[in-house]
Parts: C-alpha cells; sequence; structure tokens
C-alpha cells in the first residue's frame, strides 16, 4: 500500500513540478463547416499530421454557423475557431477581443448563384430588389457580402429579403425548393450546382482578383481566431499552431489541387472527387502563402461591416488589435 502511495504521491510532484513532461493538454478549435474549402487548412494540416508534428493534441469540431463558432469561443468551450475574419471586429465592437493569429485566405471565397428558374431576370445584383437571397445566416460573414452586393449596385438592402439557410446540402435544397432565388455560398457546393445546372454564377469571390472587382479590395476572409488573453498566456502553443498552419499553407501554395485533395478524407468530396480537384483548383488562389494578413484587407472588411453590421456602426474599431503577425513570421 506504501509503495502505491508514493506513486501516486510521485505524480502528482511530476504535474506540479514538470508540466512539460506530461502530455500535451488538448487544443479544441471549432471550425464553421469543416468540408467547406474556405477553410480546409484547418483539416489539411491535421491529415498531414502537422499539428502531432508539434507535439499538439488538436480537436477539430464544426458548427454551421459562424455566430455560433465565435459564441462557443467566448464561453471557453474552445480555444480557437477557424472562421472569418470580419468576426474579431464585431467581437470588438461588443467588448471582445479576438485576433487572426494564422490568416488563411485573401480572398472571401464566396459565390454568389442564380436559380436556374430565375436566371433570365436576375443577371446582376442590382436585379436584387424583392428578391430573397440565401445567407449562411442573418448576421452572417455572408448576410453582410450580400447586403453589400445589392447596395452596390443601386439596390437598397432593405428591398431584398434574407433567408439563413447553411450551406451543402441545405443550401441547395432551399435554391431547388425555390426559397431563395439566389444565395451565397462556397466550394465544392458551388462547382455541385453549377454542374447539376440548377444554379448560374452571379458574382465570384472566390479569387483575389475577381474579389477587387466585387468589394473594392481583397477582403480577409478564413483564419484562425483566438481570444487576445489566451494568445498571451499561451505563446508556446500558439506559436505551434502557427508553425503547423503556416507548413500546411505552404504545402497549399506548392502542390496542385489532385495532389492536395488526395490528402482530405474522401467523404468531403459529396461522391464526386474530381467535381472537388477542379473546385480546389479554381479556388486554391484565395490562400496566403505564409499566414500573413494582407496589409490592404482590413480597411475593406471594416467599410463593409461598418456600412451593414449594426454592431460595428459608430464605433471606434482598433484594426491593429484584430489580427497579429507575431506568430507566422516566427513560423518555421
Amino acid at each position: 500500500m506504501n509503495l502505491i502511495v508514493s506513486r501516486v504521491v510521485g505524480a502528482i510532484l511530476l504535474l506540479v513540478l514538470c508540466p512539460s513532461s506530461v502530455a500535451q493538454k488538448k487544443i479544441s478549435i471549432m471550425v464553421n463547416g469543416i468540408d467547406r474549402q474556405i477553410y480546409m487548412p484547418a483539416k489539411l494540416a491535421e491529415q498531414l499530421g502537422y499539428f502531432k508534428e508539434q507535439g499538439l493534441n488538436v480537436e477539430l469540431l464544426t458548427v454551421p454557423s459562424g455566430a455560433d463558432a465565435a459564441n462557443e469561443l467566448l464561453v471557453g468551450a474552445v480555444q480557437g475557431v477557424v472562421g472569418f475574419y470580419d468576426h474579431t471586429l464585431d467581437l470588438q465592437a461588443k467588448g471582445k477581443i479576438v485576433e487572426s493569429v494564422v490568416q488563411f485566405s485573401q480572398a472571401p471565397g464566396e459565390v454568389e448563384l442564380v436559380s436556374s428558374r430565375v436566371a433570365d431576370k436576375i443577371k446582376t445584383p442590382a436585379d436584387f430588389k424583392g428578391k430573397t437571397l440565401g445567407v449562411t445566416g442573418l448576421g452572417s460573414s455572408t448576410h453582410f457580402l450580400s447586403q453589400y452586393l445589392a447596395a452596390s449596385n443601386g439596390v437598397n438592402p432593405t428591398q431584398v429579403s434574407y433567408l439563413g439557410v447553411g450551406a451543402g446540402t441545405t443550401f441547395i435544397a432551399a435554391m431547388k425548393q425555390g426559397r431563395i432565388d439566389a444565395g451565397m455560398t462556397t466550394e465544392p457546393t458551388v462547382s455541385r450546382m453549377l454542374k447539376t445546372g440548377d444554379a448560374k454564377l452571379l458574382v465570384d469571390m472566390r479569387i483575389p482578383e475577381t474579389t477587387r472587382k466585387a468589394l473594392g479590395g481583397l477582403y480577409p476572409a478564413s483564419c484562425l481566431y483566438m481570444q487576445t488573453t489566451w494568445v498571451n498566456s499561451h505563446k508556446d502553443e500558439v506559436q505551434k499552431l502557427a508553425n503547423a498552419l503556416v507548413k500546411t499553407l505552404k504545402y497549399i501554395h506548392d502542390h496542385n489541387a489532385e495532389e492536395i485533395a488526395a490528402k482530405m478524407p474522401a467523404d468531403y468530396y459529396a461522391g464526386d472527387q474530381a467535381l472537388y480537384i477542379k473546385a480546389l483548383a479554381d479556388g486554391k488562389a484565395m490562400f496566403t502563402a505564409d499566414g500573413r494578413m494582407p496589409e490592404s484587407g482590413p480597411p475593406t472588411v471594416l467599410k463593409i461591416l461598418s456600412a451593414f453590421n449594426k454592431n460595428v456602426q459608430g464605433k471606434n474599431i482598433d484594426l491593429s488589435k484584430t489580427y497579429t503577425t507575431e506568430f507566422v513570421s516566427k513560423a518555421k
């Protein structure tokens, strides 16, 4: 019995005096739609073994809504979120300081699709008046972007209806059932709908060039964001996350779509691997090569949110607090 007690006491002392010698504590990251290509770097890093290579125990979770993911972060259920950068501005306006620590993309990766049944009536966003547009959720990034597309094409956003339809199969069902006339979604849903002929492409924001045309500048979107207080108190873990994700972004930059797709789970192909590869090839340029925030990007995001996000309107947003390049600069 004394031997057992001694071992228990020894284990406790080991935990207290030498925490680095025990297994790495789990880091939970919530992904806003883990099978969406705009958030692919998170799952790809896991598939390539880069988290484990850094000695990290990373758990990837998923929810369909960016707002839900942000809430999970704020209540401490997860340590990070893979979602849109614009949430960092929205949360700062609410008094919560979070920051992008690795910037995945410099374009939204979003596409405005129009249902084929009304494609002859909706040829540009100038035709949105009186129509119903599908968005991921009300108050989501796609909601604000949809309002901007309407307004920048001469349509008062209040003259348009918006319906939260999620992404993937729920988005497809909403368009096929006629509940939405057009809608904003990502790959591989875009290519699936174009292939079946159920939708036509209206506005393409998958790559930097077309994003500049649609929004007037780069729009940094998918990223890993975390609460700044957690970042400052866990710099070693954050640096390891940055190391793994920057290495993943470099892998994406250096490999073709077919090679990248081969590393992803087969169920992400939605039954059509060739289509998944084509979609990835068409949009791969959205990803940054080094995880850095493009300097011209945050002002574009602030411009759009200031116009349509009531939380941000009238608030003094300090963009320097919404992202950091400290960790990606040191990534190896």
